[in-house]
């Protein structure tokens, strides 16, 4: 039969996330004004990762590709990072986050739950990415695109969930999800 949604969450703080909440697709808001945040390129992946812009789709294509499952498992993690622009503290933080979403994704697949991950960054399976040679993605099934490539609007959606979105001085949240029907 699969698991209950109850059981996607227990996995989900067992995988120690901070927090994990389902919610409906249609009340996840997906605003355009967030890919410049892509456009800017600051984690370098503009271009040459499939999942990233330009490569992943337009904004249209990506809320439509969430939409078009039923629910969202939002899931969050905290870390202790004072300063978010010191990318040697936020990336491991990120890896971490992104390889327990993995983990997760693959017992849900595996008991009969398929659905798609939405991750802290882009995907990371593969580096370099296979774009970069002009060779397919290796992955189809378990790439991911990050928050901001799908241009959800996370802050609304944290609140949303009543999970906070700002965790207080030193702290910092990462979210994901994983998309379902």
């Amino acid at each position: 039969i699969g698991m209950t949604e109850q059981d996607m969450i227990n996995l989900a703080l067992e995988e120690n996330f901070a927090a994990a909440v389902v919610v409906d697709t249609a009340d996840i808001v997906c605003d355009p004004i967030f890919r410049p945040c892509c456009e800017e390129n600051l984690c370098g992946q503009y271009g040459v990762n499939y999942t990233c812009p330009p490569d992943c789709g337009t904004p249209e294509e990506m809320e439509q590709k969430i939409k078009s499952h039923k629910r969202a498992l939002v899931l969050q993690t905290i870390w202790e990072i004072p300063d978010m622009s010191d990318t040697a503290a936020t990336k491991p933080a990120k890896k971490a986050h992104n390889a327990a979403q993995l983990r997760l994704a693959k017992k849900f697949r595996e008991s009969g739950v398929p659905g798609f991950l939405v991750g802290a960054s882009g995907c990371a399976l593969c580096s370099p990415c296979h774009l970069k040679n002009g060779e397919p993605c290796p992955h189809p099934l378990e790439r991911y695109s990050c928050m901001s490539a799908y241009c959800v609007f996370v802050q609304k959606l944290a609140e949303r969930c009543g999970i906070d979105y700002d965790c207080g001085p030193g702290l910092l949240a990462f979210f994901g999800m994983y998309v379902f029907n």
